[in-house]
């Protein structure tokens, strides 16, 4: 496959601000922000959450690091985490989930939903949040990913997940197994590939992408033994956006898809779903992948792992695949098409 980074950024004589949601306060998401004044970035970072939690569970991992406050005519210091306070409902406690404190996380993300659609931020960078929590407290939540497309107005958007040398792309996301294949329609298909598509030239710059498309069956569907879905749904979506000009190969065994003579000859997969397409990006990425999301009116990375809520607290979490998804969301930010 193509490099996975972004079309090099274009010079710009201001910096990116970045807006980081610190995610689920009984997991790690705090912990991680504390690694972020280890390095030095091409960006203004802003932590969003309590101010209160995050400099307790910070000093907790890295006890000199100053915390200050931000405001938006501010600059960034060296060695300092800069916060932006949204406060919890309630004390919250490393690896303690609470359904109180579930509203605040999504306070966090309007937070910088908000930022992000005004000018405030270049983009958003989203620790882990919990989604079980959230859905116990009595709100309906399926993921980040659904509920920006919501808080856009984004009739649909695209999961990618990129890392260890692969782009994942996925039809369908957070869905039971048994919905599957009544979701996956031409429609969706259409759309879904024509994001993947654009998004590909235009954050990827990849002039004429080659995307390698999974079946939904095994052995995608043996010529219908199988399951009908390739023969009824997918191939006529390929074949009627193939006459456009796209370069799509499938549908493909999803068993020999990610063998590596199959993925030299194309730059991102479409999976069909969830656990079809990332168990193997997260075994060739874990620590390193990112989250995208395509097709929304702002840029939005995020981590590839979950709130790992033993690890919260401990010291112990590995940050790599936060600084991997600020990396990329700084690229996407400094190459960003104006509006």
């Amino acid at each position: 496959m193509a490099p996975l980074q972004p079309v090099p950024p274009k010079m710009s004589t201001q910096i990116p601000v970045l807006a980081i949601t610190s995610g689920e306060p009984a997991g790690i998401g705090p912990d991680l922000c504390a690694a972020l004044p280890r390095r030095e970035w091409p960006a203004r970072l802003v932590v969003l959450g309590d101010r209160e939690m995050i400099a307790a569970r910070i000093h907790a991992v890295e006890p000199s690091l100053d915390i200050i406050d931000y405001t938006r005519d501010g600059a960034p210091r060296e060695g300092c985490l800069e916060v932006l306070h949204v406060p919890l409902a309630m004390p919250a406690s490393a690896g303690k989930l609470d359904p109180v404190n579930a509203r605040y996380v999504l306070d966090v993300l309007d937070r910088a939903i908000a930022g992000c659609k005004s000018g405030e931020f270049a983009g958003m960078v989203t620790a882990p949040v919990h989604k079980g929590i959230i859905c116990d407290a009595g709100v309906p939540f399926s993921g980040h990913t659904e509920y920006l497309a919501e808080a856009t107005g984004t009739p649909l958007v695209v999961m990618m997940l990129v890392g260890g040398g692969l782009r994942v792309a996925l039809a369908t996301t957070h869905l039971p197994l048994k919905d599957v294949s009544a979701a996956i329609t031409r429609p969706l298909l259409v759309d879904t590939l024509r994001i993947l598509h654009k998004d590909l030239q235009a954050r990827f710059g990849l002039a004429a992408p080659r995307i390698l498309v999974a079946g939904l069956n095994p052995h995608a569907g043996e010529g219908g033994h199988m399951g009908t879905e390739e023969i009824e749904v997918i191939t006529p979506v390929l074949d009627a956006l193939r006459a456009e000009g796209m370069q799509l190969i499938g549908p493909l065994p999803a068993d020999t898809l990610f063998v590596p003579h199959t993925l030299e000859q194309g730059d991102a997969v479409l999976a069909m779903y969830h656990d079809q397409g990332l168990p193997v990006l997260k075994h060739a990425s874990f620590g390193g992948g990112v989250n995208v999301t395509l097709g929304l009116p702002i840029i939005r990375t995020s981590v590839d792992h979950g709130t790992a809520l033993d690890l919260a607290g401990s010291g112990r979490a590995d940050p790599g695949s936060l600084f991997a998804a600020v990396e990329l969301a700084i690229a996407m930010a400094a190459g960003r098409p104006k509006a």
